[in-house]
């Protein structure tokens, strides 16, 4: 089934926006230019467009928001019923259904009322896809899916919450957290980059904290020029040009940082 809301992004966005757009929230690397899809890799952002589950958990997170007021059980059957969707509209690419999965399973937990464990349900999404089709072990989507996730669960782990008093305080704690974030599914994409693509980034740490703050906005701006527009596309106009402004400044800084001698080392 084609992925209908490629083209409304496509109609309503220019390119390479539109492009990256549709790599950041439904992995469609495909549209994405040679020189941009190159200048990730010299950067060491190839990672934004991994799928990690981060638009999964951005929809399900807006889901359960809008419907907690209907209850806990019932948001929950909503929010995956919506996954389900969702993954039916994008298609079943293999870093989707991972996310789909693991958000289902955190949904089932908070639906009994258990608690969560992400590095559990990480390892139980990607062994049930596995069993079905082992194969995915060889999919550069699937490696650098898990590894990301993997990054950012690990990561999150070890992140202590302090209460900050301030409010540059909390910014720059909240700044700190995502970043800390950010890099460490860098970092555990790294082995699989050097192996497919034969090159590390030395510019990678810089990238990642210019354009870190981007990403989140560019993912609920994208999802809400997506779905209005699907909806009427008039109404994925106004969303569409506040992705825009992100989309062009990480556009930008990536390309940029590319061009600097010695950005990346090629083996």
């Amino acid at each position: 089934m084609a992925n209908p809301f490629l083209l409304v992004v496509n109609s309503l966005l220019p390119e390479p926006q539109a492009s990256l757009l549709n790599g950041i929230l439904f992995g469609v690397r495909g549209s994405i230019s040679k020189s941009l899809y190159q200048s990730l890799i010299d950067t060491g952002t190839l990672h934004i467009i991994a799928l990690s589950g981060m638009n999964i958990t951005i929809l399900t997170n807006l889901t359960a928001r809008l419907t907690l007021f209907l209850g806990r059980k019932a948001s929950c059957l909503i929010t995956i019923l919506l996954i389900g969707l969702f993954v039916l509209f994008v298609g079943p690419s293999p870093s989707i259904v991972r996310a789909a999965i693991m958000g289902s399973l955190s949904l089932t937990a908070i639906y009994f009322g258990r608690r969560y464990f992400g590095l559990l349900t990480l390892f139980l999404a990607s062994l049930i896809m596995l069993l079905f089709n082992f194969s995915l072990m060889k999919n550069l989507s699937f490696q650098l899916s898990f590894l990301a996730s993997l990054g950012i669960i690990l990561a999150n782990k070890t992140t202590v919450r302090q209460f900050k008093r301030g409010a540059w305080e909390r910014l720059f704690s909240i700044f700190s957290e995502n970043f800390k974030l950010t890099v460490s599914a860098q970092l555990f994409t790294l082995p699989v980059i050097l192996y497919n693509f034969k090159r590390i980034s030395l510019i990678a740490p810089l990238a990642n904290l210019m354009i870190e703050w981007a990403v989140q906005p560019i993912m609920v701006l994208g999802f809400m020029t997506s779905i209005l527009g699907l909806i009427w596309r008039p109404l994925g106009i106004i969303p569409g040009w506040l992705t825009w402004v992100p989309l062009t400044y990480l556009i930008t800084i990536i390309q940029e940082l590319a061009k600097i001698p010695m950005a990346s080392i090629q083996f």
